[in-house]
């Protein structure tokens, strides 16, 4: 079965969100080990970066594929 335009963009959204949720906490556990201390507010600022350059990333990938997968 196809999935519908409203379903892939509930998906995208949903893979942005928990990726973003990830980030922070993966933020909070990790940087402690490493002697940075952050608050969260500086937390959540990195991690809507990281979920930005994720994005743009993803993005790029899509498109270079599709232009392999056009030109084949």
């Amino acid at each position: 079965m196809k999935q519908s335009r409203a379903m892939s963009l509930v998906e995208a959204v949903a893979n942005v969100a928990v990726g973003y949720g990830v980030a922070v906490m993966t933020q909070i556990l990790i940087f402690p080990v490493f002697g940075l201390h952050t608050t969260l507010a500086q937390n959540l600022k990195m991690g809507a970066v990281f979920t930005v350059v994720s994005i743009a990333r993803s993005f790029a990938l899509r498109r270079l594929f599709e232009a392999i997968r056009v030109r084949n």
